[in-house]
């Protein structure tokens, strides 16, 4: 049901995409449209299983990094994806104004998030089996690190960072166990992306696709290089085979197996 909701709303290709919360590289294949795809993630080891999978070719960058500093200059993508990622910050606010500051203006941003209202969170606050309510505006973390969304919080954190939502899509209508016993795949997968075109009506489902484009002026950008420093924002970079550095505050991040490690400077 992914590749269905990631047909629908990627743009027919573009430049530079964007990808947080790569991990592996599963989606990763669904990009091939565009010509140089960047894959962030804060764990090295899946990024090495993905460039494992994906390979060394040029097309291809891979970045170990923190969503909430991103190491790239501002303007820079115009295409970012954040596919079951957000649930696992606590701050999704400030991780959406990151996202902001490296589009382009008219750029695509493709969000999933877990959907705090879904139907099964409403009847079961329903029957008094859970005790938080699916229907105020905070998140809620039903494990640690792992969090649900309302649509509306969603909307205002989406709002207040310049990304207007164009599209919604509803994913995951029929994740129950005995349907998935019962009816072939192929049979799930054709009734969800039918039901999926109600998301610009209603969002009741555990998981909640969105296309959402940057609006207003990006501050910055105008640089020749990718990267800025995660630490004091100067860019561009000074860049070599082994080292990116940074000539401001003179902090340096190394390049270990063809993966730019920005998480922690040398």
């Amino acid at each position: 049901m992914e590749a269905v909701a990631l047909r629908r709303l990627l743009p027919p290709g573009g430049e530079l995409l964007l990808e947080i919360g790569a991990g592996a590289g599963r989606n990763t294949p669904r990009y091939k449209d565009f010509e140089r795809i960047f894959l962030l993630d804060y764990s090295f080891t899946q990024l090495q299983q993905a460039q494992q999978h994906l390979g060394t070719d040029a097309r291809y960058t891979y970045i170990a990094a923190d969503a909430y500093r991103l190491p790239f200059v501002p303007d820079l993508f115009d295409t970012v994806t954040m596919i079951r990622t957000l649930h696992h910050m606590a701050n999704p606010k400030s991780a959406l104004q990151q996202v902001r500051q490296v589009m382009h203006s008219g750029g695509t941003f493709i969000l999933e998030y877990a959907n705090k209202r879904n139907l099964k969170a409403i009847i079961r606050y329903a029957l008094h089996r859970q005790s938080w309510s699916p229907y105020t505006p905070e998140s809620v973390e039903f494990a640690e690190l792992n969090f649900d969304f309302h649509p509306k919080s969603i909307l205002a954190w989406l709002n207040a960072n310049n990304l207007a939502i164009q599209r919604q899509l509803t994913v995951s209508h029929f994740r129950i166990n005995l349907l998935k016993r019962l009816l072939p795949l192929r049979l799930l997968v054709e009734m969800d992306s039918l039901a999926q075109l109600t998301g610009d009506w209603w969002q009741l489902t555990p998981s909640v696709f969105l296309k959402a484009v940057a609006i207003g002026e990006t501050p910055g950008g105008e640089s020749s290089g990718f990267f800025r420093c995660p630490e004091c924002g100067n860019y561009p970079l000074q860049e070599n085979s082994e080292i990116v550095k940074c000539l401001s505050c003179s902090r340096s991040w190394v390049i270990r197996d063809g993966i730019f490690d920005f998480r922690q400077p040398v």
